[in-house]
């Protein structure tokens, strides 16, 4: 059904709850507000830094430039390190590959994390392209990332390709770019924010979506 597959990484491949929350935390107590519950926090997991701190904070442009700036202090040390890959994403990769599928990672996390985290669980083999976010942020939105990675692997019949994630993002960075979206429930987004987002398929489990993407 899909010759293309095209993943979402945070809450879809790998859990990055503590890198990402503590980062934002740094960021956060940089910029003069101090946030001690992690956990209010993970709601950054999934969309464009930039754009959150912007709509939880109220930063203008130039601040939130400078949240972004102070993130990546922290996260480019070790808050990349600071993550777990899911159980059954090495499995599922190498069943891909074996049935002959192309697959890329359409992250609006920047490329260079993106490449230093698969590399990090010895995954990034599996991979024929990855598409993410430029650190100058002239590409950045889910739908972005995602256009890119089609190009990438150079997709003329946009039928034969699906994007699998965890967010209401991905859906609609799927939907602008006219693939369907596969929501996974195991990640941040959770049934109901993947539902109204119009994942066109939602699974919670690695088996599930491996199901799916291999019919």
């Amino acid at each position: 059904m899909f010759s293309y597959i095209l993943f979402d990484l945070d809450g879809t491949l790998t859990d990055p709850r503590e890198g990402i929350t503590k980062s934002v935390q740094y960021a956060l107590d940089k910029m003069g507000i101090h946030e001690s519950d992690l956990t209010a926090l993970e709601h950054f997991i999934g969309p464009p830094l930039y754009d959150e701190f912007r709509r939880c904070y109220r930063f203008d442009d130039a601040q939130a430039k400078q949240a972004v700036a102070f993130y990546r202090e922290r996260f480019s040390a070790v808050g990349w390190r600071e993550n777990i890959l899911f159980d059954g994403v090495a499995d599922l990769l190498q069943a891909l590959r074996d049935a002959g599928k192309k697959v890329a990672i359409a992250s609006s996390k920047p490329t260079v994390f993106v490449e230093r985290i698969l590399h990090l669980f010895e995954i990034d083999r599996f991979f024929d392209a990855i598409s993410g976010a430029t650190l100058d942020g002239t590409i950045g939105t889910k739908s972005q990332v995602v256009e890119q990675a089609l190009d990438m692997l150079q997709v003329d019949d946009r039928d034969a390709a699906v994007l699998v994630g965890d967010r209401m993002h991905d859906a609609e960075g799927a939907r602008e770019n006219g693939i369907p979206c596969v929501g996974v429930t195991f990640g941040f987004g959770g049934l109901q924010e993947l539902h109204a987002a119009g994942a066109d398929v939602i699974v919670s489990s690695m088996k599930e979506l491996q199901e799916v993407l291999l019919r």
